[in-house]
């Protein structure tokens, strides 16, 4: 049995992305400063040459990496799935927080797609958890550092 792990269409393309250009632009660049740096002479004291290998070391453990991510990924895409009030994995979800009446907006996304400056949310954060499986005008209680809030589901939607 092989984990996976949810993502998002644009999440997938952002890594597919990254990992083209890893492959046809960094690692070309990498190598072709290792070659320069070697054409100097002596590598023992070459701080070039040196930089270089920990820049290939760094860009070829990368591209390891998010092959890695694609190949466990479960690329979900709630424009296919028919419209609910159910939240779920790449729902995006308006809230209003009871005590401030302050409204929020957070799409639930995958791990390496979160950015709260965005609005994205990881599936594993602790307001995604308590999202998760609720209704529009359920309210749900979140444990957060500061204690707990308590926001009102006001409206689902699959973007």
């Amino acid at each position: 049995m092989t984990n996976t792990t949810p993502m998002t269409v644009a999440g997938a393309e952002q890594l597919r992305a990254e990992l083209q250009e890893l492959k046809t632009v960094a690692r070309p660049r990498v190598i072709a400063a290792i070659a320069e740096a070697r054409a100097h002479g002596d590598l023992k004291e070459n701080a070039e040459y040196h930089a270089a290998r920990e820049q290939q070391s760094f860009i070829e453990g990368r591209i390891a990496e998010v092959e890695t991510k694609l190949a466990h990924a479960q690329i979900i895409d709630v424009t296919t799935l028919p419209v609910s009030d159910k939240v779920i994995f790449g729902a995006t979800v308006r809230l209003i927080e009871e005590d401030s009446e302050e409204e929020k907006r957070y799409k639930i996304v995958g791990e390496d797609e979160a950015s709260i400056k965005e609005g994205k949310i990881s599936f594993g954060s602790p307001i995604a958890r308590a999202l998760i499986g609720k209704f529009i005008g359920d309210v749900v209680d979140v444990h957060t550092p500061g204690g707990i809030k308590t926001y009102e589901i006001v409206d689902v939607q699959y973007l």
